[in-house]
């Protein structure tokens, strides 16, 4: 019974600390990969804070802008709120519409036609798809590193798991012995790094679900706009 009192006091002891006094405690490759996970989740909580920022409000000054650009009855007088909502992708694809549109515009005029023309729908048509790829590739930037850390740490956690127990079995064999006191340090070990690769994965993979949703909704509204874009052009400059 003493002997029992004794170890449990001793076990308490060590673990008395908290998780950082068992990190403290582990070998060096589990350091090593703690200190992996904990560069992985550092980064990724970067990332989940800045996109979150960009990503509302990308979504509250494409609302004003549509908006505006629904009660404008001039493409310049849109253009001239483009400054204040850089922030939204419809920005970008309604100022690469807006220039093909004044290009070819002036190259009817230069041809001295009647009235402003759009000579080519299929180009401008062209210039919205690619000024919305770009706008959506813009918003896409830096969140799958969020789907690499929620793929990647487990693996690198289970990584310090099997090593723990790699070590806690070389422990009983030089020992002789496969006591709790033996394996206790190997196990723990494992377990810590485990932990650490789960708390790093499962914020990524939340919210790299969750910006994907919103990153789908804006894309939506790029497309849609664009459309409509297109649609004014043509009943206004053909």
């Amino acid at each position: 019974m003493p002997t029992s009192l004794t170890l449990s006091l001793a076990q308490g002891t060590a673990f008395s600390g908290g998780v950082l006094e068992l990190i403290a405690q582990t070998g060096g490759v589990a350091k090593a990969v703690m200190l992996i996970l904990a560069v992985f989740s550092l980064v990724s909580l970067g990332i989940i804070i800045y996109k979150g920022i960009v990503l509302r409000k990308a979504y509250v000054q494409s609302r004003t802008f549509l908006e505006v650009f629904r009660k404008s009855s001039k493409f310049s007088e849109v253009n001239s709120v483009c400054v204040q909502l850089k922030a939204s992708p419809l920005v970008g694809v309604f100022q690469a519409g807006y220039l093909e549109v004044n290009q070819q515009v002036r190259a009817a005029s230069a041809a001295a036609a009647a009235r402003p023309t759009v000579k080519s729908l299929e180009s401008l048509s062209r210039t919205l798809v690619r000024a919305a790829t770009v706008e959506v590739t813009r918003l896409e930037r830096r969140v799958t590193f969020l789907a690499t850390t929620a793929s990647v740490t487990p693996f690198v956690g289970l990584f310090g798991t099997v090593w723990g127990i790699m070590d806690a079995f070389a422990d009983i064999g030089r020992m002789g012995s496969a006591n709790l006191a033996v394996v206790a340090p190997g196990i723990s070990e494992a377990l810590i790094t485990t932990a650490g690769g789960l708390f790093a994965a499962i914020p990524a993979a939340v919210f790299y679900n969750f910006y994907n949703s919103r990153i789908k909704v804006l894309s939506a509204m790029v497309d849609d706009f664009a459309l409509e874009f297109l649609n004014i052009v043509e009943r206004n400059f053909t």
